[in-house]
């Protein structure tokens, strides 16, 4: 029989739940705890904007249904099965078993760290935050009380549960401190997060004449000695990571095909990475719970591809993911941004005090950092938990908190009053002032050169209303397609910042409109809860030669339409432009000009370059 697809209080308990319903350490039975939530809960603004959430999810989730029943329609779904066999056996024969890969966590993090400073906490239930709660200690978690949870909900789970301000500075120390450990055995390791990551220990332990087992828990010992702090290590050929020894504990994979299939065939589609509330959500819908049903029903997911993902799910079957560990590089970074989450403010000049000092952190993070970008994006949540993003793009480079706080003043004058319980600032088409400078201009057509100008790219820009796209230019092998609410992650500030969220995919593009959107509906006014973010307005950037004033441009995910935009690198001057064939014939006649062609043979007739010039040639023969 197939799941009920229409909405219910089950689905509606466990979406009130929270993304950290998984947490190691928590109850085993999540049925009182989830009551509980949802009592306390109802009739507040957090419960109507989930209850509405909820609701749309499930009619989406009908028309899944419904795609599915037309797809199977006339299909011997035995022949389907045996084409994706052939996958299968093309998959596996990419399995390797050759690398020792670790991916280690540190037990509660934030509340370790805390007990470090307060031993009075030991043994007690507490948690770290305020208003929202960023973790708990296990013995909090014995209750039910996780990160991302209401303060007050807490409370109730919890009577005795005691709340501790959040402490940044002692965060980021530890932090280092714990990662230059790590960094001894695999100097490549690549951080997840302030807390988390991998690491390759396989040169390490060849190196050292040591087994992985041994490895990690010298790894783990190191760490607590060091800073009195505890992790727990998962042990596998890839980026299998494992919470199932947590806390301070650690499991090792058998490195045998068999044994990783059969730890994977029990294990629930939502504790994989990459898979969310409602990627979990949709696959209980088509009878998948645990990645041993994705072979079960791998005709379906065939014949849906491009909604669940059909390689990136048997991937996840077999036990198959990527074994490369490696540092993030400076030039994949796409944003820097910070953001700020309290209780719920309306009054107009706190509101702007609470921007200012994102401005200030986010300027002070990107001199440290040594970037500038030509985009800021303000991200605000309403206290109906509705989330709105409004971008300004400008033609020069900007870093100064000042220059940040006026754009994000600009962009958010215009919609008051509100009452908001998040603000934020986000910068893109980032600059990197560590970089060397990049070659190019009309100085190459006066030197010898045995490469050509970079070729104009045009890059497509789609919208499918009825189904979710995939991630632009990521490999589908490694990731499931992407439906995302924009306030589906919690909102807690990061130690890290990601990339923005249009740029990982997660909200499709769309058409380019210059028409401002309509202002968010004030949340002193009573708000539909059933209408889903990606009905809400949200800016793109603007083009590059918009001005020194900037230019705000919409971007609407619901359009129906599609469109292509031309991209083009002058040959002159290398400026990369977003315009038409007229515009940038315009611009080369422009740098062609007689000033531009003399102050070029100048540079070009340079004493550096004359000597140069003077070198013998080799004739063609």
């Amino acid at each position: 029989m197939e799941p009920d697809p229409s909405p219910s209080k089950t689905s509606l308990l466990k979406r009130l739940a929270g993304p950290s319903s998984t947490k190691a350490g928590l109850s085993k039975d999540q049925t009182e705890i989830n009551r509980i939530i949802a009592d306390v809960s109802k009739g507040s603004k957090f419960y109507e904007n989930e209850k509405g959430k909820d609701e749309e999810l499930s009619k989406r989730i009908s028309k899944i249904l419904k795609q599915r029943d037309e797809a199977l329609r006339g299909v011997d779904i035995r022949v389907v099965e045996r084409q994706v066999d052939q996958i299968i056996e093309e998959l596996e024969a990419q399995r390797d078993l050759s690398q020792i890969i670790v991916h280690f966590d540190m037990d509660a993090f934030y509340a370790s760290v805390e007990l470090l400073h307060n031993l009075s906490l030991v043994g007690k239930p507490f948690a770290v935050g305020g208003g929202v709660l960023c973790t708990a200690s296990y013995e909090a978690r014995k209750y039910g009380v996780r990160s991302g949870m209401a303060e007050f909900v807490g409370k109730k789970l919890c009577p005795d549960l005691i709340v501790v301000k959040l402490n940044f500075e002692r965060y980021n120390e530890m932090s280092k401190r714990c990662m230059e450990i790590f960094r001894r055995y695999d100097p490549n390791m690549c951080p997840a997060g302030c807390d988390e990551g991998y690491l390759n220990i396989t040169r390490y332990c060849k190196d050292n004449l040591i087994d992985s087992e041994t490895c990690v828990r010298e790894m783990r010992t190191a760490v607590h000695n060091e800073t009195k702090l505890t992790v727990s290590a998962g042990i596998a050929p890839n980026k299998i990571s494992s919470d199932k020894n947590k806390p301070n504990g650690q499991f090792q994979f058998s490195f045998d095909r068999e044994s990783i299939i059969e730890f994977m065939h029990d294990l629930p589609v939502r504790k994989v990475p990459g898979v969310g509330r409602v990627h979990e959500r949709m696959l209980e819908a088509i009878g998948i719970r645990t990645c041993g049903d994705i072979y079960a029903h791998r005709g379906t997911l065939s014949l849906m591809d491009e909604l669940f993902g059909l390689r990136f799910l048997l991937r996840t079957h077999l036990g198959i993911a990527s074994n490369v560990v490696q540092p993030t590089q400076r030039q994949d970074r796409k944003s820097i941004g910070a953001e700020r989450t309290f209780r719920s403010l309306s009054d107009k000049n706190t509101i702007l005090s609470k921007l200012d000092d994102v401005a200030t952190e986010l300027a002070n993070d990107m001199a440290k950092g040594g970037w500038m970008g030509k985009t800021v994006t303000l991200k605000y949540k309403l206290d109906t938990y509705q989330v709105f993003t409004r971008a300004k793009s400008f033609s020069h480079w900007i870093s100064q908190k000042d220059d940040l706080f006026a754009t994000g003043k600009e962009l958010l004058l215009p919609e008051l009053p509100l009452t908001i319980r998040l603000i934020g600032l986000r910068v893109t088409k980032l600059k990197d002032l560590h970089a060397s400078e990049p070659t190019g201009g009309i100085k190459r057509f006066f030197t010898a050169s045995s490469s050509s100008p970079r070729k104009k790219t045009k890059r497509e820009v789609e919208v499918d209303t009825e189904l979710p796209t995939e991630t632009p230019g990521v490999d589908s092998d490694e990731y499931m397609p992407n439906y995302y609410e924009m306030d589906e992650e919690t909102d807690l500030p990061g130690l890290e910042d990601d990339d923005s969220m249009q740029e990982r995919g997660k909200i499709p593009l769309a058409e380019h409109s210059k028409s401002r959107p309509p202002k968010p509906p004030s949340s002193k006014k009573a708000i539909s809860p059933s209408i889903p973010h990606y009905k809400d307005p949200i800016y793109s950037e603007g083009h590059e030669d918009s001005g020194a004033q900037g230019v705000a441009t919409r971007l609407d995910p619901m359009a129906s339409s599609s469109t292509s935009i031309e991209h083009h690198d002058c040959p002159i001057c290398g400026k990369h432009m977003a315009t038409d064939n007229q515009g940038l014939n315009a611009h080369i006649d422009f740098c062609l000009s007689k000033g531009a062609i003399l102050a070029a043979q100048a540079a070009a007739s340079s004493p550096g370059r004359r000597r140069a010039s003077t070198a013998p040639t080799t004739k063609r023969k």
